[in-house]
């Protein structure tokens, strides 16, 4: 691959890394971004680690093979899944100075900050919940809290079929924050852990309890990466800096359009490819 320019890779399973570029992209105007939603093989929560590892992986080679020499897994379930060994194994094949970075580390960075109880939930997908990435990454950096994540397997359909200010959309968010706050009554701080979750934010904030702050993601993410970025310049000067944005997606163009406009609040054109 040859050390050219070029964009901002961002990578999700489907619509929710949209909400991480609309944050990274408001924090960081000036730069290009390239968005690859696999739409097409969506959702990714309830696939096994080698089929979230192998598709990832797909992505990733497709945003290196596209010019990004840095590009950011604005999914959960991939961060927890695909992350590590990506880092670890295959850049070393793809190309040593690139880099792939994850959405858990920066969200766990700062809960040390926030909860004063020293217990914290986190709500996500089965898959995210199931891999315990949350609970290992916060062990490291505060072992003296206690986690305990939170499956909600409605939330993501919710969001995708339109149904997130639905009237129907109540009873599903009121029963995982009431199960998640009866399995540990001193938690004070709850990470959304998937990036669809910001739509049902309104509904969220309706019945979690007064007093427990609800940690989103992408305002975190996109100051991790201005962080990083200030910190590493030999990236920071391989990004172009336009300005502009593209949108690939693995799905009917046309349908990705719909949907995109609603998570970045602006209409917005969409290419379709296949990995």
């Amino acid at each position: 691959m040859l050390m050219t320019t070029g964009p901002i890779g961002v990578f999700d399973s489907g619509y929710g890394g949209l909400t991480i570029l609309r944050q990274i992209r408001a924090t960081m105007p000036q730069y290009d971004y390239l968005y690859l939603g696999d739409n097409a093989r969506a959702p990714y929560g309830e696939r096994s680690f080698e089929v979230v590892y192998e598709f990832t992986r797909q992505a990733v080679r497709y945003l290196f093979d596209q010019g990004c020499h840095l590009v950011i897994l604005a999914c959960n379930t991939a961060s927890a899944k695909a992350l590590r060994t990506i880092q670890q194994v295959d850049l070393r094949r793809f190309d040593p100075k690139r880099r792939v970075l994850g959405v858990i580390r920066p969200t766990v960075e700062v809960v040390g900050n926030i909860s004063k109880t020293r217990h914290v939930g986190i709500m996500a997908t089965d898959g995210t919940i199931r891999s315990k990435t949350y609970e290992l990454e916060i062990e490291k950096f505060y072992p003296d809290i206690q986690v305990t994540g939170e499956a909600c397997p409605m939330w993501v359909p919710l969001v995708e079929n339109d149904e997130y200010e639905s009237p129907g959309a109540d009873y599903f968010v009121r029963e995982r924050i009431e199960h998640l706050l009866s399995r540990d009554p001193q938690i004070d701080s709850v990470i959304l852990g998937c990036t669809h979750y910001p739509l049902l934010l309104g509904k969220i904030r309706q019945y979690m309890p007064q007093g427990v702050h609800i940690i989103e993601q992408g305002g975190y993410v996109a100051t991790s990466l201005k962080d990083y970025l200030g910190r590493h310049p030999e990236m920071e000067t391989r990004l172009t800096k336009g300005g502009n944005i593209r949108f690939l997606t693995t799905e009917r163009a046309e349908q990705f359009r719909e949907k995109a406009a609603v998570f970045m609040g602006e209409t917005i054109e969409a290419e379709r490819v296949q990995l």
